[in-house]
């Protein structure tokens, strides 16, 4: 449904491309633009949401004219061809194209969709490090660039918040796709006077989640996508324990067969450590307390992550802290934030652009400004 969200969203925005007209500039002249399709765009696309990650980079392309090369994950391949098989009769050939790619071919394949002056804009969903060298491989050919990099997101709870609300925002945020999304709560800065019943109340609720199939009944939360992934949320609670924080609940990835780790609450996490100053992408939440607003705004916008954060408080109380936060998305009192119509994307090293909304379009039309002139008036 997510992923259908998009393709409805910008096949009502194509007619509301528009361009613009200044008749009271000169006499004799008319000033005005009209905006036009790039050309051929190049998507490059994660595994965490196989289907969606694509439409919402292929609807506004094709809502906006250009013809797109799907570059799929290694990991989820089939779940694009089969969207590809969903839109088989529906355009023209050559319009939607899927460029499956084996791990190690992966880099070629980008370097040809980065070096290609066919090529006109590029969209990429991913890790920081193949952003920045996507956006230094395109400079040669000075393509329209869209970036949705990581995050490492914050989630404050304020003095006064409802706990309860808290730990319901910070469940669907934090253990959603087992904390496998780059907009899930990483770093979690609770008051004083809160933070016992937050952590006790939110370590409750992750131990009760059921891991094992995700078409199983009752299962609450899945694998993770491989072992390395197991491996590093293992890493990751091991450095913070040796740092000083405790594991209130969870802590270790389980024997037998899949990559299953356990949901995790580490307390007092030394904000020195990994676990706090890299994304996880995993089912780890490590609290720390803090005192007062500014020295919780401080630490959440510490660092050169600027995609999502999250904040749970007395609503004013709340709004004022979200204005200060250097991030692209800000959830108040809300832990699931993303939508077809409003804009998705990071400041500072998380990205370049916006997806979705109206203004998802934009990465994929030109402004051409026509000048006509000659006119008896």
């Amino acid at each position: 449904a997510y992923a259908a969200s998009f393709i409805e969203w910008f096949a009502e925005e194509a007619p509301r491309v528009a361009g613009e007209v200044k008749s009271n500039i000169a006499p004799d002249r008319r000033l005005l633009t009209v905006r036009q399709p790039v050309g051929v765009a190049a998507a490059i696309t994660p595994w965490n949401f196989p289907v969606a990650m694509i439409t919402r980079k292929v609807a506004p392309a094709l809502a906006a004219g250009c013809p797109v090369v799907v570059k799929p994950s290694e990991f989820t391949p089939l779940t694009a061809l089969a969207l590809a098989r969903l839109a088989d009769g529906l355009l023209p050939p050559g319009v939607l194209n899927v460029l499956p790619a084996s791990r190690r071919n992966a880099q070629p394949v980008g370097e040809v969709l980065c070096d290609s002056d066919v090529v006109r804009a590029l969209s990429f969903t991913g890790s920081t490090a193949v952003g920045k060298w996507l956006y230094q491989r395109c400079s040669s050919t000075v393509k329209k660039l869209g970036l949705e990099l990581g995050g490492n997101a914050p989630f404050i709870v304020l003095q006064g918040a409802d706990v309860d609300l808290a730990v319901r925002a910070a469940m669907a945020s934090k253990f959603r796709y087992g904390g496998q999304t780059c907009v899930c709560a990483d770093r979690f800065l609770v008051h004083e006077s809160v933070v016992d019943e937050f952590v006790g109340k939110l370590a409750a609720e992750a131990a009760s989640l059921k891991l094992g199939h995700g078409l199983d009944a009752g299962t609450g939360m899945g694998p993770l996508i491989d072992e390395a992934a197991t491996f590093r949320c293992q890493e990751r609670v091991k450095g913070a324990v040796a740092q000083g924080a405790s594991i209130v609940c969870g802590g270790a990835k389980l024997k037998g067969p899949g990559h299953f780790f356990e949901p995790t609450v580490l307390k007092n996490v030394d904000v020195t450590s990994e676990l706090w100053q890299l994304e996880t992408f995993g089912p780890v939440a490590g609290v720390v307390p803090f005192t007062d607003d500014a020295e919780a705004i401080k630490l959440a916008n510490d660092g050169p992550a600027g995609l999502a954060a999250y904040v749970c408080g007395e609503l004013g109380h709340a709004w004022a802290v979200a204005e200060k936060l250097d991030f692209g998305i800000v959830g108040v009192n809300e832990g699931a934030v993303s939508h077809a119509a409003m804009p998705f994307g990071g400041t500072k090293e998380s990205g370049l652009g916006r997806e979705g909304g109206r203004h998802g379009i934009d990465e994929y039309l030109e402004d051409k400004y026509i000048c006509l002139g000659g006119l008896d008036m």
